[in-house]
């Protein structure tokens, strides 16, 4: 794996945007195996999952240097004595590390010397160094012209042997502008950890990770023991009739079965049997009966089951007789869409707020009202939205491991 570096004038516990993603970017990038360190001017070692080096000399608000920025032309010879002295220390901490991913010091202007040396240590050719752009104060009006004269003219500087990401295609326009180069500037939009958002426990993300859970189109949930009436060989057929309309979903069975019981074992091998012949056995997830690839035997606790609630798209019960419901109950509680079977006992408790369906419908027609049912729902198609495209794990997969390799 590419031992990869990130650099940025403070980190967490310091409070900001850029803090937060670097955060979640180096957590990311470990969560992958790559070997990994935050170099920072303020913070401090917020995770014991990787190295995290803090050096005064790189941070926006370093007494000394905000003094000789005041006049860059007459302490010219001190800045780049500075900067020399950053350049050493970056050459020496970055020994080993094949990319430096540097957020937006090499496009602002609060550490003129740190930019300086990042040309300098591009320049030497011995690591890749990696301009991640988030803003730059020439985009603003009320930039001071102070900007527009050296040495702060090298904040406009193309350097080729520098490769460039930006946020956006807007943000890439700007920066081609500013740069005044026609060379493509890589697009990867900042992400979100879904891991921080629901707090996910390290079995649900052993789950995700081995399933791909991330990159399904619809993830549905039955929480369910494994008997009859609960109706799961219809959850079956309704996720091949998902399949059938092209939609990569999955099917995730928290119940279990009772070994002990003859009926309950028949009718678990039933499902199984039904699954295979439908060629969907591998998009189904029986948390009683999985095995991590490590070969150890899952143990799905409460804390489990509700991580998975929360990434699930919707909860699916069709279930032929019920005392009650209580996954109803605890669906609600976590604003999750609900599509169930029209008996009485779950339209006392459900009411018009949910999606209910007859038993004798076809599980082609269930599966066309519930895609319906899920596009009438704004707040469900932003969540869609945002996990194909904004979860890192998607953004890694999909962008940046391309282009790390690619550098």
């Amino acid at each position: 794996m590419i031992n990869i570096a990130i650099l940025h004038y403070s980190c967490p516990p310091v409070v900001g945007g850029v803090e937060e993603i670097v955060r979640q970017q180096a957590s990311l990038l470990h969560r992958y195996y790559h070997p990994i360190k935050i170099i920072a001017g303020d913070g401090s070692q917020f995770t014991e999952d990787f190295v995290i080096e803090i050096n005064p000399l790189l941070s926006s608000r370093h007494p000394e240097i905000s003094k000789l920025q005041q006049d860059p032309v007459k302490n010219h010879r001190r800045i780049q004595g500075m900067a020399d002295t950053v350049f050493e220390y970056l050459n020496d901490s970055l020994q080993g590390f094949k990319i430096l991913i540097a957020h937006n010091v090499l496009s602002m202007h609060y550490n003129l010397p740190l930019t300086l040396a990042l040309h300098k240590l591009a320049d030497t050719k011995t690591i890749k160094v990696v301009n991640w752009n988030h803003d730059s104060p020439y985009f603003y009006k009320n930039y001071s012209k102070e900007l527009e004269r050296k040495p702060w003219l090298i904040l406009k500087k193309h350097n080729p042997n520098i490769s460039y990401i930006t946020i956006s295609p807007s943000r890439a326009k700007e920066f081609q502008a500013l740069y005044e180069t026609k060379k493509k500037i890589s697009v990867i939009p900042n992400g979100i950890d879904p891991i921080q958002v629901f707090r996910l426990g390290k079995t649900t993300m052993r789950l995700i990770k081995e399933n791909n859970l991330f990159t399904t189109d619809l993830l549905m949930i039955q929480p369910a023991r494994l008997h009859p009436r609960k109706n799961i060989e219809l959850s079956i057929e309704v996720l091949r009739a998902f399949h059938d309309k092209g939609i990569k979903a999955k099917f995730l069975l928290s119940g279990a079965y009772d070994p002990h019981e003859r009926k309950t074992l028949h009718y678990y091998n039933k499902l199984k049997d039904l699954a295979e012949s439908l060629q969907v056995q591998k998009h189904i997830i029986i948390l009683s009966d999985y095995v991590f690839e490590s070969g150890e035997k899952m143990s799905a606790h409460w804390e489990t089951i509700r991580d998975l609630y929360q990434i699930s798209d919707l909860l699916f019960l069709p279930s032929k007789r019920e005392g009650f419901g209580i996954p109803l109950l605890e669906a609600g509680m976590m604003k999750l869409p609900i599509v169930c079977s029209d008996i009485d006992t779950f339209k006392l408790i459900a009411g018009e707020n949910v999606l209910y369906f007859p038993l004798k419908d076809r599980p082609k027609e269930i599966a066309e009202n519930v895609l319906e049912f899920l596009g009438q729902l704004q707040t469900h198609r932003m969540y869609r939205r945002v996990f194909r495209d904004y979860i890192w794990d998607n953004i890694y997969n999909n962008l940046l491991r391309p282009f790390l390799e690619k550098v």
